[in-house]
């Protein structure tokens, strides 16, 4: 039943960035996902700092930089007790190692991150703006 509430939790988390179309169309009722931490700030409130601390611990490799590679890793983990990433891994990859290595390594990086109970899937992003 855990891995349930854990799958809920992400498909959450996937419909907050708009990944996750089919997740927004699921009916409320019983069987809704309930958020284990309900005081404080939001649930979407907290995915979106998780996303954002990620987002500033990122480092993009000046040499992908260079080439012009860009794209998105799929980095998936959960959040232990003292508000760090735990058991970090590639769910989705760029297409390029170096990408998908500083994608892992921003995660590890960021934090301390908001309580969001179970494994979360999280976009990781790498534009290049227009002066590069």
């Amino acid at each position: 039943m855990a891995g349930r509430g854990a799958a809920l939790v992400a498909i959450v988390a996937l419909a907050a960035w708009g990944l996750g179309e089919e997740a927004r169309a699921q009916p409320a009722g019983p069987h809704a996902p309930v958020d284990a931490a309900p005081s404080g700030p939001s649930l979407d409130a907290r995915l979106a700092e998780i996303q954002r601390l990620i987002q500033q611990a990122l480092v993009y490799p000046p040499i992908e930089r260079k080439r012009g590679a860009a794209g998105e890793a799929l980095v998936a983990f959960h959040i232990d007790g003292a508000g760090r990433a735990a058991s970090i891994e590639l769910a989705r990859s760029t297409g390029y190692p170096l990408l998908d290595r500083a994608a892992l390594r921003a995660v590890a990086a960021a934090g301390p991150l908001p309580y969001v109970y179970g494994r979360l899937e999280v976009p990781v992003r790498f534009q290049l703006d227009a002066e590069h």
